[in-house]
């Protein structure tokens, strides 16, 4: 379009020594092309602009895998040996500190409210639980390796096919499932389930309780007094 605008303003050039109106339209055809072609750099320069944006994002999610699972220099997600039941199903602490930011409440309701739907599940028991693991801070890491919203174990990511755990809505989803899955194997009994997402369905099932693991304890007591229901 720039170039057109100048060819536009040359040809209309070669009038202006006779024709004081033609002289007018080659300066006006001049000014549009320079203004086009600065539209056009100040949009190129947005462009590159976002794609720094997006390098510098994942440059410090892979940054904050390494850090925190100390693990620096290998590819990939998964960097943990698969634990010895459920990935999930783990005792995992609250997650370490990272470098990015809550997720704006309107995109945290949109995303339980999809996952819950496909789980069959109560959106306000999916919320919490991410509440309790993420603070809703799609790049969390545990000091143990668990990623993201839901906080997936690697080897939980890995069966669930989940690519990049780091991806909001498939996180969410895995977790949702995972969480579904519990409930189901407990009967809906959901402190049960709880104790199982964060300590482990074998120690659930060896004790017939929830675990009498300090942390796991204060989890499951955590979560339900967070839920608007007893």
């Amino acid at each position: 379009m720039a170039m057109a605008l100048l060819f536009a303003a040359s040809s209309l050039a070669a009038q202006t020594a006779t024709d004081p109106k033609a002289a007018m339209e080659a300066a006006s055809a001049r000014q549009r092309a320079v203004d086009a072609k600065a539209a056009m750099d100040a949009a190129l320069a947005k462009q590159r602009a976002a794609a720094s944006a997006m390098q510098e994002s994942l440059a410090r999610q892979r940054a904050s895998v390494e850090q925190q699972t100390g693990q620096a220099g290998r590819s990939g997600f998964f960097l943990l040996p698969p634990p010895a039941s459920m990935g999930a199903a783990v005792a995992a602490p609250a997650p370490a500190a990272t470098d990015c930011d809550p997720l704006p409440a309107a995109q945290v309701d949109t995303l339980v409210s999809n996952a819950a739907k496909r789980q069959e599940m109560d959106e306000a028991v999916l919320r919490t639980v991410m509440q309790q693991e993420s603070a809703f801070r799609p790049c969390a890491v545990s000091p143990k390796g668990a990623m993201g919203l839901m906080q997936l174990m690697p080897a939980t990511a890995s069966d669930a096919g989940v690519a990049n755990p780091f991806d909001p809505a498939a996180n969410v989803e895995a977790g949702a499932k995972l969480l579904k899955e519990l409930l189901t194997r407990y009967n809906g009994n959901l402190p049960l389930a709880l104790g199982a997402y964060n300590a482990g369905p074998a120690k659930v099932d060896s004790e017939g309780a929830v675990p009498q693991i300090p942390e796991t304890q204060e989890y499951v007591k955590r979560i339900l007094s967070l839920l608007p229901f007893k």
